[in-house]
């Protein structure tokens, strides 16, 4: 077995990936193994929001309070190119395609699955190729969690009720694990197993939720929403990142751009979005049950593909001197000078890169 994880361990966020699709797949083919009850329905079923939720509280406990302000700014960063990429796709399907569809994909499953992310996803793939900034933004991405954003942008259509109490529930334990991870170095200590040892749990949970069915159903076509997902939310997720890196004028050797390649994902979370937003406007009770199977491709699909974005991104700034430890050395105290260093043999190295 251990030459089995070991192989398994070299595949991009395995560690999500896996348990996630071993989730899936029981789920589609002997669910009933999972509904016996007690602990094993509480733990591999059910439990996906207590292990989320103690998840973040880890991750909160790990974020250095120093590297609080680089890594909200760029949460903030991600969070807008993904909430733009889903509005501009979205509305834009809405009001200028025949029908109000494109290719059968309807504008409500586009918003649900481009403006969540998902989180532990996320911080698995940053945890393997990030830093701690990366990681660290999860505290505002956060906020993508369900339906909230979707609601926001489909406020024009008359959802006025923004669940704001929501938005708290979501933030609440990383900012918890945040405010107790800065004031007590045990508590830091003790929480940091948690930041990879509830991963696979968590993920298989989410899994459990996912039908594969819905590939070969009327969610076939959220197999294409997974990919736009990927590259359009990616591609302006990573442009907002470099334009945050530009603004804040940092030296080229230190514009990582892991973060903005291990975002565009649709959490499983975001499966249940059509059906809330259906609770809050019954007009959307139509498209309730496509805009959730399109959804649901899309969560599987963004889950695979993503890793492969994250990966590639990787070796491409490592080829060109950008790394995610010239960022870290840029805000820690007295590693200035690396970076510097970095930069300077860049710029001389520059005419040889490819």
């Amino acid at each position: 077995m251990d030459s089995l994880f070991r192989h398994i361990g070299k595949l991009p966020g395995a560690l999500m990936i896996v348990p996630l699709f071993l989730g899936a797949i029981v789920n589609t083919f002997i669910p009933g193994l999972l509904e016996i009850g007690s602990f094993t329905t509480a733990l591999f079923k059910s439990g996906a929001p207590v292990l989320i939720g103690l998840f973040f509280m880890s991750i909160g406990a790990q974020i250095d309070i120093k590297a609080a302000v680089p890594s909200l700014e760029k949460g903030l960063a991600l969070m807008l190119g993904k909430f733009l990429a889903a509005i501009s796709v979205g509305l834009g399907v809405a009001f200028l395609a025949p029908e109000g569809t494109l290719w059968g994909l309807v504008p409500l499953a586009i918003i649900a699955a481009m403006s969540n992310s998902n989180g532990s996803l996320y911080v698995a793939l940053t945890s393997q190729f990030g830093n701690k900034t990366d990681k660290g933004a999860i505290s505002v991405l956060s906020i993508n969690d369900g339906p909230f954003l979707t609601l926001i942008a489909l406020g024009a259509a008359g959802l006025a009720d923004m669940p704001l109490m929501a938005l708290l529930a979501a933030v609440l334990p990383m900012l918890l694990g945040f405010a107790l991870g800065n004031t007590s170095r045990i508590f830091r200590d003790f929480m940091a197993p948690g930041e990879k040892l509830i991963i696979p749990f968590a993920a298989f949970a989410l899994g459990a939720g996912i039908n594969f069915g819905v590939l070969f159903s009327s969610g076939a076509i959220g197999v294409v929403l997974g990919l736009a997902t990927v590259l359009v939310s990616g591609g302006l997720a990573i442009a907002f990142v470099y334009l945050w890196h530009v603004i804040r004028r940092h030296p080229r050797p230190a514009r990582n751009l892991i973060s903005g390649a291990a975002e565009p994902t649709t959490a499983g979370n975001a499966i249940a979005t059509p059906a809330a937003v259906a609770a809050v406007d019954p007009s959307f009770l139509a498209v309730q049950d496509v805009a959730t199977s399109q959804v649901a491709a899309a969560v599987v699909t963004t889950a695979f593909v993503a890793p492969f974005l994250v990966a590639y991104v990787n070796r491409w700034q490592l080829r060109r001197g950008i790394s995610p430890e010239n960022e870290e050395n840029l805000y820690a105290e007295g590693q200035l000078a690396k970076v510097q260093e970095a930069s300077a043999a860049a710029t001389v190295g520059e005419p040889g890169r490819d």
